[in-house]
């Protein structure tokens, strides 16, 4: 220190040590904040933890389990076992290898179908708030017409109209929950059209397309990113529904609406496992789903 109680430069610590200690302490103040959130939120913990397990069965899981095409007619309908932990179906198939490599195709789908309706509502959704008008009005009553129809039908009657293949059922479940986008996009819009720095942009010169699109439309996608969980869960549980009614995804393809297709009637003679098992696959991925959409979206409000 100096006489003046000034301290010495050469006794100050490093400006670099300084900043290393202010980024710990923002770390350590997340995680707290992380883990506080968890403790509070019991069934979003339980929501993060099925799918982080989930995930982890999609990526690492195919690598680690049996062709789910092999076919042992001698072993048809073993029950679970020790070699067979969700037994066997009608073909000899390991359940288990069947329902861990549908975990991959059923996650990738849903996740594709979310990002797609996400995208394209959260566009229109966007134009129709931030425009208004006519424009506002036209897409609106277009977007209540196809709400006047259940998700589930909609996809239903799209993917009918069309080519089966995977494309297709992606695009038709994506397009059942498209105006629920828009909605709820819509929604948002109309709010942040009326803030300043919207007011500031249009004043700056800005064209209203890149208004709408640069300033409006990042700032409006917070409802829609957190509801974007529930559409996953939703469109896990609509393209299994729709399999099970043999529309869409086809036998012999591991996917877990396909497999409780197959094995419903066998439950009937006994053989409860071929369709037991992924049915609670599809339970518990839409209940991962859910409860994080649900604690998130809660978490805003």
């Amino acid at each position: 220190m100096t006489g003046e109680g000034i301290a010495d430069p050469g006794e100050l610590p490093p400006a670099r040590f300084v900043v290393d200690r202010v980024h710990v302490t923002e770390e350590k103040s997340r995680t707290r904040r992380a883990l506080s959130f968890m403790r509070s939120n019991p069934l979003f913990s339980i929501g993060l933890g099925l799918l982080i397990a989930f995930v982890g069965m999609a990526i690492i899981g195919p690598f680690l389990v049996g062709d789910p095409l092999r076919t042992n007619p001698a072993g048809m309908f073993s029950p679970p076992s020790a070699d067979h932990w969700f037994g066997t179906d009608e073909y000899g198939r390991d359940v288990f290898a069947r329902s861990v490599n549908a975990a991959r195709l059923d996650l990738s789908i849903g996740l594709a179908i979310a990002l797609v309706a996400m995208t394209i509502g959260s566009t229109i959704g966007v134009v129709s708030g931030y425009f208004g008008g006519r424009t506002d009005e036209i897409i609106m009553r277009l977007t209540d017409i196809l709400l006047a129809f259940p998700g589930f039908v909609l996809a239903l009657i799209i993917v009918a109209a069309l080519a089966e293949s995977l494309l297709n059922v992606v695009m038709a479940v994506a397009a059942a929950y498209v105006p629920y986008f828009i909605r709820l996009t819509r929604a948002q819009a109309l709010v942040e059209r009326e803030k300043e720095y919207v007011d500031a942009a249009r004043l700056a010169g800005n064209r209203p397309l890149r208004v709408a699109f640069r300033h409006v439309m990042p700032n409006s996608l917070g409802p829609a990113l957190v509801s974007a969980t529930l559409v996953t869960g939703w469109a896990v549980l609509t393209v299994a529904g729709l399999a099970f009614l043999s529309v869409g995804i086809q036998p012999p393809t591991a996917e877990w609406g396909v497999m409780v297709g197959e094995g419903a009637g066998d439950i009937i003679t006994g053989e409860w496992w071929t369709s037991l098992f992924p049915g609670g696959m599809i339970v518990l991925a839409v209940m991962a789903f859910h409860f994080i959409g649900d604690d998130l979206t809660e978490s805003r409000t």
